[in-house]
C-alpha cells in the first residue's frame, strides 16, 4: 500500500520485528489470558500525548498577542477538547491482549515490481515491500508470533490503528477537515510489547494497512543490511529520544534518534525527509524506557511504564496540592484580593475572577488587573508593579497531566510564556528538553499545552504575598 502517497517504509529484522495480526481495535485495557476475575490486567504502560488542543474561552486581553508556539490557553493538559473518546484519545494504555496479535518476519522474496500487486493480494499475510528498482522489488513476509502483542499508532481512523493521533497546527489548534495539511503518517509507528515478563516493549517505524502490507517506495530511503536483510525509514521520519537517569528527580535530556522499519537506532538526517540515513548507532537499543519520548512529526508521546506511574503524583495528590496552595489565602499584593486556584471540574474557559495570574519575567503572583500595559512593547507586554520588570502577564493553571510530572514536588515554578504550573523539578526538565518541529528544528515546549518556551530558563519561581492578617 502506499501511505497517502509518500512512500512509507518497511522491513523488520529477523531477529525482533513482530506485527499485528489482529482484526479490529485495539482494547484500551483488555483482560489476559490468565486473568481471572477482579484481577487487573497485566500493564505494559501508556503512552500520553504531549501538549496539543483543548478548547478555551475567549482569549482574555492579556492571552491575546502570543507570538511563539500555540496560545497559552491551548493543551492536552488532561484530556482532548472533545473529550476522550475510543481510539481518539490523550493518553492510552497499552494491556496485554486476550489473544497475541504480534508477527515476526519469516521469508524473503525478490520478484519482479509489476508483480507486487498480486503478490500483496492476500490480505491474510502480512507482508512488508521493498521498491529497488522498476523491475525488482524484495517482499518479507511475516508469520504469527504468539510471543508479543502489537499496538499501531497513526493518524488513521481504521480498525488497525490502535491509537490515533493528530497533529497541531502552528495556531494551536487541532488539524482538522479536508483541506488540513498533516505531517504524521496514517500508519506512523507500531509498538510490539513482550506478552512474559519483565513485558519489554519496543518501538518500529511504520505500520501496517487494511491489507495488512507496508510498501517502501522506490524513492524512500532504503538499503541491505550487512546480514542480507533489508531496512529502511519512514517519510517524515520516527524519533524517539530516551532521557538520562530515567524519568526521575535526577532525570536529564537524551539524545534524539531515529528508529527504523527494523528497529534499529540512527543519528538523525540532515533533514526528516531526507534520502541519506543517519549513522547505524549499535550501542543503543528501540527498547522503550520510562520517560522515552517518541516524535511522530506533528505529535510527541511520551511512554511512561507502570513503575514510572507508582512514582508520579496521583490526581487525588494534584487535587491536595491544589486546595492546600488555595488554604494559604495568597493575595494580590496591590489589590490585595484573595487569589484561588479553580478547580479542574470546571474546565478550562475564561480564567475565574480570583484566579492568579504572573508576570512571566519575575514570577510575582497577582489578581487580573488591567493597567500597566506597555503596548509599544507588545500587545501582551505588562509592567509588574513591583519589580518594574517588563512582560507577558498571563493567569496561572495547575497542570492537570500527572503522567508529566518527574515528582510529587508542590506547584511552586510555571512556564514561559503559558502559566502552567508544576513543581521545580519538572519545569527544570521540560525547559530543559528540546522537542522536534519542523523538518530540522528544536525548540522547548510546555508539555501540558505546547507552547514554546521563551526567556532565559522557559520558567520561573512563583512568587506569592501571603495574607496580611
Amino acid at each position: 500500500m502506499v501511505l497517502e502517497g509518500n512512500p512509507e517504509v518497511g522491513s523488520p529484522r529477523a531477529s525482533d520485528l513482530r506485527h499485528p495480526g489482529n482484526q479490529g481495535t485495539c482494547v484500551l485495557s483488555p483482560p489476559s489470558e490468565d486473568a481471572q476475575p477482579g484481577v487487573e490486567p497485566i500493564k505494559y504502560g501508556e503512552l500520553i500525548v504531549l501538549g496539543c488542543c483543548e478548547e478555551g474561552g475567549e482569549e482574555t486581553e492579556a492571552q491575546r498577542g502570543e507570538v511563539t508556539g500555540p496560545r497559552a490557553h491551548s493543551c492536552y493538559n488532561g484530556c482532548l477538547a472533545s473529550g476522550d473518546k475510543g481510539r481518539r484519545r490523550s493518553r492510552l494504555a497499552l494491556s496485554r491482549r486476550p489473544h497475541a496479535n504480534g508477527v515476526k518476519p519469516d521469508v524473503m522474496h525478490h520478484i519482479s515490481t509489476p508483480l507486487v500487486s498480486k503478490a500483496l493480494s492476500n490480505r491474510g499475510q502480512h507482508s512488508i515491500s521493498y521498491t529497488l528498482s522498476r523491475s525488482h522489488s524484495v517482499i518479507v513476509e511475516y508469520t504469527h508470533d504468539s510471543d508479543t502483542d502489537m499496538f499501531q499508532i497513526g493518524r488513521s481512523t481504521e480498525n488497525m490503528i490502535d491509537f490515533v493521533v493528530t497533529d497541531t497546527s502552528p495556531g494551536g489548534g487541532a488539524a482538522e477537515g479536508p483541506s488540513a495539511q498533516s505531517t504524521i503518517s496514517r500508519y506512523a509507528c507500531r509498538i510490539l510489547c513482550d506478552r512474559r515478563p519483565p513485558y519489554t516493549a519496543r518501538i518500529y517505524a511504520a505500520g501496517f494497512d487494511a491489507s495488512s502490507n507496508i510498501f517502501l517506495g522506490e524513492r524512500a530511503a532504503k538499503w541491505r543490511t550487512p546480514d542480507g536483510l533489508m531496512d529502511g525509514l519512514t517519510t517524515n521520519g520516527v524519533l524517539v529520544m530516551h532521557p538520562a537517569g530515567g524519568f526521575s528527580e535526577d532525570s536529564a535530556p537524551g539524545v534524539w534518534r531515529e528508529i527504523s522499519v527494523c528497529g534499529n537506532v540512527y543519528t538523525l538526517r540532515d533533514s526528516r525527509s531526507a534520502q541519506q540515513r543517519g549513522k547505524l548507532v549499535e550501542n543503543e537499543s528501540n527498547v522503550l524506557q520510562d520517560g522515552s519520548l517518541i516524535d511522530l512529526c506533528g505529535a510527541t508521546l511520551l511512554w511512561r511504564t507502570p513503575a514510572g506511574l507508582l512514582r508520579a503524583p496521583t490526581l487525588k495528590q494534584l487535587e491536595a496540592q491544589r486546595q492546600e496552595a488555595n488554604a494559604a489565602r495568597p493575595q494580590c499584593p496591590v489589590g490585595l484580593s484573595t487569589l484561588a486556584f479553580p478547580s479542574p471540574a470546571r474546565g478550562r474557559t475564561a480564567p475565574d475572577k480570583q484566579q492568579p495570574w504572573v508576570y512571566v519575567r519575575c514570577g510575582h503572583v497577582h489578581g487580573y488587573h488591567g493597567w500597566g500595559c506597555r503596548r509599544e512593547r507588545g500587545p501582551q507586554e505588562r509592567e509588574c508593579p513591583l519589580c518594574r520588570l517588563v512582560g507577558p502577564y498571563v493567569p496561572l493553571w495547575l497542570g492537570q497531566e500527572a503522567g508529566l510530572c518527574l515528582d510529587p514536588g508542590p506547584p511552586s515554578h510555571a512556564f514561559a510564556p503559558c502559566g502552567h504550573v508544576c513543581s521545580e523539578k519538572t519545569a527544570r526538565y521540560w525547559a530543559q528538553t528540546p522537542l522536534p518541529h519542523g523538518t530540522h528544528a528544536f525548540h522547548a515546549a510546555c508539555p501540558f499545552c505546547g507552547a514554546w518556551l521563551t526567556g532565559e530558563h522557559g520558567c520561573v519561581r512563583l512568587i506569592f504575598q501571603g495574607p496580611l492578617d
